[in-house]
């Protein structure tokens, strides 16, 4: 038997969303009224209802396309959302541990190949890393949007070029927070402090799956396998994913 671990938190308007999210509900009694009809002709007294949300590609636990990191990736016209390989969004999950790394700070080459170490694992193509800061213990409060850990543009390159298509994170964004990258940046007026796991997307193509939760769930590093498609909105940077570890076992 396989156990179903849900990696992905609920889309709903928090504080921990840096965009508004808005639904709009049509109830069962109301919806008759937009069908033509009166609530009175439905078995109940209800019809059926329906909601109107509104929120960006990037609410929620969402996937990344190469598309949102720039026009051209790996020399090729850049992915959009509903261009990705399905192929690439199923694989190997491999669970790497930096809760250590402070918030604001970056996650390494050298912190993912001691992670990759203290499990024992080598990375193989289509591994999916998933990388465990533990800062979705913060999702539902705005400290969410500032106090993480983030990938730096060599620890991306270390991981793509091993063949890894694929990188998530339980945390608000896969950099480094906004506002740590735009302080160097204007300390130091070197824009290589901007967005740098992101940007290396140009150079060659990969997914990114954001704001992840319950890792800790996971019972074991290595051992399971990941599922993480996209919604396909046409043209899109990226797209909400329900992002499911498939775990062996009871």
């Amino acid at each position: 038997m396989t156990r179903l671990i849900d990696l992905s938190v609920a889309t709903r308007s928090t504080p921990s969303e840096a965009t508004p999210v808005t639904v709009e509900l049509l109830d069962h009694r109301t919806g008759a009224t937009v069908l033509g009809l009166a609530p009175e002709d439905f078995p109940d007294g209800m019809a059926i209802s329906n909601e109107t949300v509104t929120l960006t590609t990037h609410t929620g636990t969402h996937m990344d396309a190469p598309l949102h990191y720039g026009p051209v990736s790996g020399g090729e016209p850049a992915w959009s959302i509903d261009q990705v390989p399905l192929e690439w969004c199923q694989g190997p999950g491999v669970r790497l541990d930096v809760r250590d790394v402070p918030p604001g700070e970056g996650i390494t080459t050298g912190r993912v190949t001691a992670a990759l170490e203290r499990i024992g694992h080598t990375l193989a193509p289509g591994d999916i890393v998933l990388l465990w800061t533990g800062a979705d213990r913060l999702w539902g409060s705005a400290d969410y949007l500032r106090a993480y850990p983030g990938l730096t543009g060599d620890a991306t390159a270390h991981l793509v070029e091993s063949g890894v298509r694929v990188i998530g994170i339980d945390a608000w964004g896969l950099d480094r927070p906004m506002h740590r990258m735009i302080e160097d940046y204007r300390r130091t007026g070197d824009n290589g402090h901007l967005w740098p796991a992101h940007l290396y997307g140009r150079t060659a193509p990969y997914l990114q799956l954001e704001k992840l939760t319950r890792l800790d769930d996971l019972p074991a590093a290595t051992g399971f396998t990941v599922t993480c498609f996209p919604v396909a909105v046409a043209g899109a940077g990226a797209g909400w994913t329900r992002v499911v570890a498939h775990v062996p076992g009871n």
